[in-house]
């Protein structure tokens, strides 16, 4: 049996709390900051430390949002992404699970070199990955009828679904406690001195605000190749500068403290910063971000956003060796050569600010 088990770390925490029973705050949600088992600054910095080692290995593979561009998958991306945000709030669903399931998204679409991606092929992936999220994160999952109920153009078999849960598993290595940037808000908010001062009440509200912000940094292409602290980093930036603007020269000491801790580079937080910042300016930013105009993503009249019915797809049509199994050979992909990547990238983009 112990052959069964994967080899990765879990941080030693209380049981899986019962989300359906606990109580609720800021506008009905559960963050992070309202259930801490965090008791020490020791398990802050074990977790920490954790995080940061597995953060790269559950990144993208490099050139993603280039593989996106050259396969027009920009436009499907965000769609999809927006999907897992709505279908979480409709079937209740915790945060944890829908940042998980984009994660599954993007490292699987990464990996996977199928030429000529279909919309159905596209909505299939968004339900494997919300299922197999929910299956790993929640105490109640949602049937595969109820998650796919709502806003897709395709309807598929549970067959069909479960098959394509077991293409991403093994793509995947089976490896399904990503580290996301969500998997860093409570932390870092324990970092920050006068939040220790803040209410239960307070806390919550600028957790809620943070997670505002990963959700709307999620839907952005360009967001993507930042590593989750940076962009959880960013997101308690912007939150701190709306709750207390008054503050803003201890705010920037606070985030220097903390890049200096995780062994950041200040260019590249204030970059990623920049870009959530142009989000809260622009609402249609994310839109823009997908570099094209799509006549099919802003309705042209009325009849347009009626009710359609939907397209059946029968497990017997579903051929999915459309999906290459390039999952093998990616998992020989280790996190040191993404590392590399990840700072020849850096290097690359401060070579281009001097030029310029």
């Amino acid at each position: 049996m112990d052959s069964l088990l994967c080899d990765e770390v879990w941080l030693s925490s209380p049981a899986t709390p019962d989300h359906h029973n606990q109580p609720r705050y800021s506008h009905g949600e559960n963050y992070a900051a309202a259930s801490s088992f965090y008791t020490t600054k020791e398990d802050c910095e074990k977790a920490v430390s954790i995080y940061l080692e597995k953060e790269f290995t559950c990144m993208p593979e490099p050139g993603y949002v280039e593989h996106l561009r050259t396969k027009n998958l920009l436009f499907a991306r965000l769609r999809a992404i927006q999907w897992l945000i709505k279908s979480r709030q409709r079937l209740s669903l915790s945060f944890e699970t829908v940042f998980n399931a984009a994660n599954y998204l993007d490292r699987f679409m990464s990996m996977n070199q199928c030429h000529g991606w279909k919309c159905w092929m596209v909505e299939l992936l968004c339900v494997a990955c919300l299922s197999v999220a929910s299956k790993f994160t929640e105490t109640r999952t949602p049937c595969l009828h109820d998650i796919q109920m709502e806003d897709l153009d395709h309807s598929f078999q549970p067959i069909t679904i479960q098959r394509m849960e077991l293409v991403l598993l093994r793509a995947l290595g089976w490896r399904l406690g990503s580290t996301t940037a969500y998997s860093y808000v409570e932390l870092l908010m324990m970092e920050i001195d006068f939040l220790k001062s803040y209410s239960y009440l307070q806390k919550d509200l600028v957790a809620c605000r943070v997670t505002e912000l990963l959700l709307g940094a999620m839907q952005d292409c360009s967001m993507v190749g930042f590593r989750p602290s940076i962009t959880a980093i960013s997101a308690l930036w912007c939150s701190l500068e709306e709750f207390v603007p008054s503050k803003s020269d201890a705010h920037l000491a606070h985030i220097k403290g903390l890049v200096n801790a995780l062994d950041h580079k200040d260019d590249v937080v204030i970059k990623c910063h920049g870009i959530m910042e142009a989000q809260l300016i622009n609402p249609v930013y994310n839109l823009l971000a997908c570099g094209k105009k799509h006549s099919y993503c802003c309705p042209s009249s009325p009849v347009t956003v009626l009710p359609t019915e939907r397209i059946g797809i029968y497990d017997c049509d579903v051929d999915l060796s459309f999906f290459n199994d390039s999952g093998s050979n990616n998992k020989q992909e280790t996190s040191k050569k993404k590392r590399k990547w990840h700072e020849k990238s850096i290097k690359d983009d401060g070579l281009q600010k001097r030029i310029k």
